[in-house]
């Protein structure tokens, strides 16, 4: 090996990449770095199977899922193992950066993720496993009930068609009735298993609303915040009840930019806008200015292309997002006036009252009961 100072490159590598970083010489560990302390390391049940590693570059999959990365130069052995959420190609970038370095050989990914061999072990214990399950059972009846095993497909696209078009009504009559889900096995435990079946929703959902007008970012951005809440649960009831209210969040959401049945790519705009500035005052001038046309110009081309007035459609909006707050937050009303940038607690309940018929106190007390 060259002579490269192994401690300075892992040092690197891990601040650079936020990972601890492992060398060991023979059996024996010479250099640790990482930016947390971690109280017992992760690795140590797995380094068996590190050191059977003997390729200048591998890596190994916990049967959790977790994996750690290898750099072989005899003496030398480094591991590494990702804390955060990085994808396992990044991991083998890093991992032919590092050989390069130590080894002087390029590789690429194609070069070190392509197993012919496991791919094909995969393949003969899911068609053994298929086999035993009897899913070419030649009796008629036990292959309709093999048919009907999965319905989420029919499923699937009711629910994105609804979000799609922004349909709330037609969500709420729909729940009112919808059928058992009969999906497949995602996990071993139920709670798991709903949790899995979360995600896949929130992305099938989160694509259907982009397709329905809503910005990429903030459908995506979303996704990731009901996915993060939904990691914390730990009820199948609560997981269920969080899934119904992010697929109504994301189909109101389509609901309001749909003014009529083909809405203006002005109104698209206008809302978008309101949307990213609901907790501030909403200047109709800077908005008029942000689409390079006059305010009386936008505020007549608004009116005439969605049925309501500007400032009609800004307070609407508001009042929306009050709702919202009032519902799935304790935050006080005086604060939730201030953060939509109501001029006073009084200006906000007025405008409230004036759209729901309530007071912020009385909406808020029946809707927590």
């Amino acid at each position: 090996m060259k002579n490269i100072d192994l401690n300075y490159l892992c040092t690197v590598i891990g601040n650079l990449a936020g990972i601890p970083i492992r060398t060991y010489k023979k059996d024996e560990q010479v250099v640790y770095h990482s930016l947390v302390e971690l109280p017992k390391d992760p690795l140590t049940p797995y380094l068996s199977d590190i050191f059977s590693i003997k390729a200048h570059i591998g890596y190994f999959i916990t049967p959790y899922f977790n994996y750690y990365g290898v750099v072989n130069c005899p003496p030398y052995k480094i591991a590494m193992k990702s804390i955060v959420q990085m994808p396992l190609s990044s991991i083998v970038q890093i991992l032919c950066t590092m050989n390069y370095v130590l080894n002087d050989e390029k590789l690429s990914l194609e070069d070190i993720q392509i197993y012919d061999s496991e791919q094909q072990d995969l393949t003969e214990i899911i068609e053994s496993e298929r086999t035993n399950q009897k899913f070419y059972s030649s009796d008629t009846e036990d292959i309709q009930k093999q048919q009907a095993v999965h319905n989420t497909l029919a499923l699937e696209q009711t629910i994105v068609n609804i979000v799609r078009k922004g349909d709330t009504a037609a969500l709420r009559e729909w729940v009112k009735n919808a059928p058992a889900v009969r999906g497949g096995i995602l996990a071993a435990d139920g709670l798991r298993q709903m949790k899995n079946t979360f995600i896949v929703t929130a992305t099938l959902i989160s694509r259907a609303a982009i397709r329905g007008g809503i910005n990429i970012n903030d459908a995506l951005s979303l996704s990731d915040a009901y996915i993060q809440k939904c990691e914390l649960l730990n009820s199948v009831d609560r997981i269920t009840n969080l899934q119904y209210h992010m697929i109504l969040d994301y189909t109101e959401q389509v609901e309001k930019l749909k003014k009529g049945k083909s809405p203006s790519k002005l109104v698209i705009c206008v809302s978008d806008y309101v949307q990213h500035h609901l907790s501030e005052p909403v200047d109709v001038e800077a908005l008029a200015k942000s689409m390079f046309l006059s305010r009386t110009y936008l505020a007549n081309k608004f009116k005439k292309e969605s049925g309501t007035t500007l400032t009609d459609f800004i307070l609407k909006e508001k009042v929306e997002e009050a709702k919202r707050l009032l519902r799935y937050t304790d935050k006080h009303a005086t604060a939730i006036a201030v953060y939509l940038g109501f001029s006073s607690q009084s200006h906000f309940a007025n405008v409230f009252k004036k759209y729901t018929g309530k007071t912020p106190s009385e909406y808020r007390k029946l809707h927590t009961k």
